[in-house]
């Protein structure tokens, strides 16, 4: 999404992935952090005693790693394009969720994304100009990196008042027998009726209303190269809103379903993606060995997203000139390196590792929860 070329009308078969990828790639990231979370807390028991204790407290070390680690990088030219910052928040905001039983967690996401869009846009169209520069001012993480609280809870890329939906989805899954068929018959029914249905209704609602043309005729035009070599352009453009999310005084927006728009409907049909591609992963990788053993490279990037999260951004930054920002970097060639590096590095390092560089050091970093009792 950082790197890959934009989308164009009839860009073909390179662009719609690049399409199809655009917000609901770091949906599926934020699904498998509310799943990662179970593995820490017990998956399909919660664990209770000083073994919770120790699991939470481990839980509120990555947090505090991981704010450390995306403020730094929104220091940086990457700015607000980061998520690292945000999961700190969702993990904090986990925490009482832990013990949850999986039919309760799903009533919850349920709940978070039919409401939290509609009231992250009237909290949004009554903040002021003035209100968000008091509450930076008294922010030190603001201060600091220009993405503070406000940013992480309602204002940035991903809000943790509606991406808290993916998250929640995600500890409800970790609390499912993925290996169950009953379970994957119920997901692989649940998963394309929610695409159908969080894209299908909006569509439709869209042009019923004739909301798609309002929110045509409000948007610029992002497919204008030129307009990318604006320096105040170009410096949000890294995973672009599409739509320009919900923040503005047009509640059309409500009705969308565009990556990053952050309505109802991107919601649940970007959690019906992210449903429908981890049930596919599994099945295939139960019955199909050889698939195990031929995405063994694949694999290896998996084990290590935190270091390549962190390093591919370090090299976006380390390009020569424009080259980190849009249209210089949208390239499919640099796009390609990104991913042979990557996995190059990953299966190289696996082979004597047993963590990731960044993933050591975290491991280390929650053995303090030991001490917890």
């Amino acid at each position: 999404m950082h790197v890959g070329p934009f989308p164009t009308p009839g860009g073909g078969v390179g662009d719609w992935f690049l399409e199809l990828a655009s917000g609901r790639a770091s949906a599926l990231f934020a699904t498998l952090a509310g799943f990662s979370l179970m593995l820490i807390a017990g998956r399909f028991e919660p664990k209770t005693g000083p073994a919770g204790r120790q699991a939470r407290a481990r839980i509120v070390i990555r947090a505090v790693i991981l704010l450390v680690l995306g403020t730094a990088l929104a220091m940086t030219d990457f700015g607000g394009a980061g998520i690292l910052n945000f999961y700190a928040l969702y993990f904090l905001l986990a925490l009482p969720l832990l013990r949850l039983r999986a039919r309760t967690l799903a009533i919850i996401a349920g709940t978070l994304a039919i409401v939290t869009p509609q009231v992250a846009y009237v909290i949004r169209a009554l903040l002021t100009e003035s209100t968000v520069h008091s509450i930076d001012s008294w922010d030190p993480i603001a201060r600091l990196s220009g993405v503070g609280l406000l940013d992480l809870l309602l204002t940035g890329l991903y809000p943790a008042i509606t991406w808290m939906t993916f998250v929640v989805t995600g500890m409800t899954l970790g609390r499912l027998d993925l290996a169950s068929g009953a379970v994957r018959r119920r997901l692989a029914v649940v998963g394309p009726a929610m695409i159908a249905f969080g894209y299908g209704v909006s569509w439709l609602a869209l042009r019923l209303t004739g909301g798609a043309e309002k929110i045509m005729a409000g948007m610029p035009d992002m497919k204008d190269p030129g307009l990318m070599k604006d320096p105040g352009a170009a410096s949000g453009s890294f995973d672009m809103p599409v739509g320009g999310g919900l923040g503005g005084a047009d509640a059309w927006g409500l009705l969308a379903a565009e990556p990053h728009s952050g309505s109802t409907f991107d919601l649940i049909g970007s959690l019906g993606i992210a449903i429908t591609v981890l049930l596919c992963l599994t099945v295939a990788l139960d019955r199909l060995p050889w698939l195990r053993r031929a995405a063994t490279p694949v694999i290896a990037v998996g084990t290590m997203s935190l270091t390549l999260y962190v390093g591919h951004i370090l090299v976006i930054l380390a390009l020569p000139g424009e080259a980190a920002t849009p249209p210089q970097s949208a390239s499919t060639a640099l796009l390609l390196c990104f991913i042979a590096g990557a996995t190059v590095f990953a299966a190289v390092w696996s082979r004597f590792f047993r963590r990731g560089p960044l993933e050591h050091l975290l491991n280390n970093a929650t053995k303090l929860a030991h001490r917890v009792r």
